[in-house]
């Protein structure tokens, strides 16, 4: 079914409440396993419908966070989703206490209870109305940034608009482009800072209602990692210190060199090349059009997905006045449809957020025709970002469809970020334990905490004198951290997996492409762990890996000692 046709109607909270309490009596009364089986089976079809809804209104609001009804809707899915959280609590409880448990493992899996066992501890009825709060935080946060209108050579365009700016040739143009945007929010500081604040607050005292010292061990089992905890991050992120932020140094060194320049201020970040960056050749419409080439020559299993894709309007991409910033790709589970959003920008982050996307969206669309409970299609989120990530690099071949004669230099900037980007989203991770660590931090001293890190981690990076950035508040910018807290080691540590994935298919595409398969057809059956090893890969935060990585990439791009 196409996205346009696709019906949006409002979960009726207190029949979902009606239908729950009468599945949870058949499941407490069921006198056999096949019983409880079929009990559950139905609740996962009303999960699927409500899933789907809440799927639909949030696309649909982020589309346009202008249109009053999907707003309206938007709020009303904010205030239920905790009482929908607590409504599958009490199916999970039941399960877990079945008298036949070892007969459900053998049809769901023993990883079905694992992860089970760890999402019935982060909902409770007394943090109820903090959750509602958590929500409407978010969501205030995200329309905010939404409505983000700067004025640029005298009009007036979104925020994301300023990119190709900041990568311009002329470096007077990009330092305006940063003086610009960090006007915006230098503007909004008191509504950042107060909205962060509040968050932290609300999150602290979710995590101290359920018995916690603070919020961190609830926002771990938030993420459902099954296979690590907080000593396997801060032993990645430490490794990344050591060994990744020099090789990053040494990339920057490089640009510094091609620029041209007795240093690299912030401004001068993003530009890669003097005469440029890579930018895809042609319109996004014609960017859509080789991305669909690119699917149809990948692979036998992709040509199919890419047809799905674009047949049924599962793309919006285009950036536009009102329209939330990011990308993401969601799904639609009555359809089995994945859905990707972006914010195309002219630049080659176009086709990086497009391929990306395409990763997630590709894993979905195979595994939800796979697995039939919610819970086993998708893995946890790091695994989820090796299938993105991944595929950014596996499109390898292919990229000349969108960069043509460009395509070595897009290449080398890829990869170049790809590495760089690293010791970035470790700093952002670490930040984000230390503010929870010490929730009373007030905005100055949160600042002055990101800048130590920005020193710690990218101890090239100058700041100068540029609004928003010289104050330590650049981290306002990173949507993770006022939306999904503790997501974004995830990244890094898919990061180091995809590269991986990339260096294998540089010895062997076709077999690469069998292991990346492998990895997504596995879809939430495998924890994170398993999933690598399958693969014939390393543990991201196992001795020596980001280590040894990171040298083979170096090695690449030319940089090894």
């Amino acid at each position: 079914m196409k996205f346009s046709e696709m019906p949006y109607v409002r979960p009726d909270l207190d029949a979902l409440k009606e239908q729950t309490a009468s599945i949870l009596h058949r499941l407490e009364t069921a006198r056999s396993p096949q019983e409880q089986i079929d009990a559950y089976l139905q609740f996962e079809v009303q999960n699927k419908e409500t899933d789907t809804a809440c799927a639909l209104a949030y696309a649909r609001h982020t589309m346009n966070t202008k249109d009053p009804y999907y707003n309206a809707e938007n709020t009303y899915l904010d205030e239920i989703t905790p009482s929908l959280q607590e409504m599958s609590q009490k199916i999970q409880l039941a399960l877990l206490r079945s008298p036949f448990r070892t007969d459900l493992e053998e049809r769901f899996g023993k990883l079905f209870f694992t992860n089970l066992e760890i999402r019935v501890r982060t909902v409770s009825p007394k943090i109820r109305a903090l959750m509602q709060d958590e929500n409407r935080l978010q969501s205030e946060y995200q329309n905010l940034y939404a409505s983000a209108m700067v004025e640029w050579r005298g009009r007036q365009i979104p925020l994301p608009k300023l990119l190709p700016f900041k990568e311009s040739t002329n470096r007077t143009v990009r330092r305006a482009a940063y003086e610009t945007e960090g006007r915006w929010f230098d503007g909004h500081q008191e509504q950042l800072d107060s909205l962060f604040d509040r968050l932290v607050r609300c999150r602290t005292e979710q995590g101290r209602a359920l018995g916690y010292e603070n919020y961190l061990p609830l926002g771990y089992d938030r993420m459902c990692r099954n296979c690590y905890g907080p000593a396997e991050v801060a032993a990645f992120r430490e490794q990344t210190f050591r060994e990744i932020t020099p090789a990053a140094a040494k990339v920057k060194e490089a640009q510094r060199k091609r620029l041209g320049l007795d240093r690299l201020a912030l401004y001068d970040d993003a530009l890669r090349f003097p005469d440029g960056n890579a930018v895809p050749q042609g319109t996004a419409d014609r960017i859509l059009a080789a991305g669909r080439e690119v699917y149809r020559e990948l692979s036998p299993e992709t040509e199919k997905f890419i047809g799905f894709l674009y047949d049924n309007e599962l793309l919006d991409v285009l950036s536009r006045k009102g329209k939330a910033p990011g990308g993401y790709c969601s799904d639609f589970p009555l359809y089995q449809s994945p859905f990707i959003f972006a914010n195309f920008s002219g630049t080659n982050d176009d086709v990086d957020t497009l391929t990306h996307e395409a990763g997630h969206a590709f894993a979905y669309y195979r595994s939800s025709r796979r697995h039939a409970l919610s819970g086993q299609i998708s893995p946890t989120m790091e695994a989820c970002e090796v299938h993105s990530m991944s595929m950014e690099f596996l499109t390898a071949p292919w990229h000349e469809k969108f960069f043509g004669p460009l395509t070595q230099k897009y290449e080398i900037e890829h990869c170049e970020n790809a590495l760089s980007f690293l010791p970035y989203g470790c700093m952002v991770d670490e930040f984000q334990h230390l503010v929870y660590e010490n929730p009373g931090l007030t905005p100055e001293q949160r600042n002055a905490l990101w800048l130590d890190l920005e020193h710690k981690y990218r101890p090239w990076m100058d700041f100068g004198q540029l609004p928003f950035y010289s104050r330590g508040a650049g981290w306002q910018r990173q949507l993770h951290i006022y939306l999904c807290p503790l997501y974004y080691i995830d990244y890094c540590m898919a990061q180091t997996v995809a590269f991986q994935f990339w260096l294998a298919s540089l010895r062997d595409p076709a077999d690469a492409w069998a292991r990346y398969l492998r990895f997504v057809d596995a879809g939430g059956t495998q924890t994170f762990a398993e999933l690598v090893s399958g693969a014939g890969l390393q543990l991201p935060y196992a001795p020596g890996c980001i280590g040894e990585t990171g040298a083979a990439v170096l090695e690449w791009l030319g940089l090894s000692d």
